[in-house]
């Protein structure tokens, strides 16, 4: 049943925000009464914090297979587009904001972590890229994972993009095409136009 309430609260949480979603509304949703969601949280903020080391550790874990298939460089890095755009949800108001503005401490963590995962994953793309001639020999590798990790986190800084009509996934889309274009070397290219006419296709 935990997993089931985790599971639900994530979704909903993600759709309409960490403070608008109440134990009321996920009881409703799960078909239970309040009494049996405390059973296992102590309260919202510990469901919250649950819920967020949940989808967290999801996503890590998809990460993990992706990087275990040995694709190349370019190719992974669109497979891990996939699994993000699988967690954004369309709208432009991002669930981001409430999570940050009314549990502070428990998106401080998650950021953390976020970014250690981040720094890991695009530190070896980046070895293999360049070892493998996908991205440029000239590369400064710890400025450019600094340079993506500042970007990803602020694509969710909604005032900073307000004016962009772009949703969440838009965002991450243009924002991936921009980290690529900027490192690869010429296989790179050719490989990365051959992946974007695969996904119009």
């Amino acid at each position: 049943m935990k997993q089931d309430i985790l599971h639900k609260a994530g979704d909903l949480f993600l759709e309409f925000g960490f403070k608008s979603v109440t134990m009321d509304h996920l009881a409703q949703d799960l078909g239970v009464s309040k009494k049996t969601i405390y059973g296992y949280f102590k309260n919202k903020s510990d469901l919250v914090e649950q819920v967020a080391y949940y989808i967290r550790d999801r996503i890590h874990k998809e990460i993990d297979e992706v990087q275990i298939l040995q694709l190349d460089p370019i190719e992974e890095m669109f497979e891990i587009k996939r699994i993000v755009m699988k967690r954004l949800k369309n709208e432009k108001t991002s669930p981001q904001f409430q999570f940050q503005k009314y549990y502070p401490n428990i998106y401080d963590k998650m950021r953390h972590s976020q970014v250690c995962k981040m720094e890991e994953s695009i530190s070896k793309n980046i070895d293999r890229g360049v070892k493998d001639n996908y991205y440029r020999k000239d590369l400064h590798k710890v400025f450019t994972c600094k340079i993506y990790i500042s970007g990803i986190l602020n694509l969710k800084d909604e005032k900073l993009f307000k004016d962009s009509q772009l949703t969440p996934k838009e965002l991450y889309e243009e924002f991936l095409k921009y980290h690529l274009r900027s490192i690869v070397d010429t296989k790179g290219k050719q490989r990365l136009i051959e992946l974007e006419k695969q996904q119009l296709e």
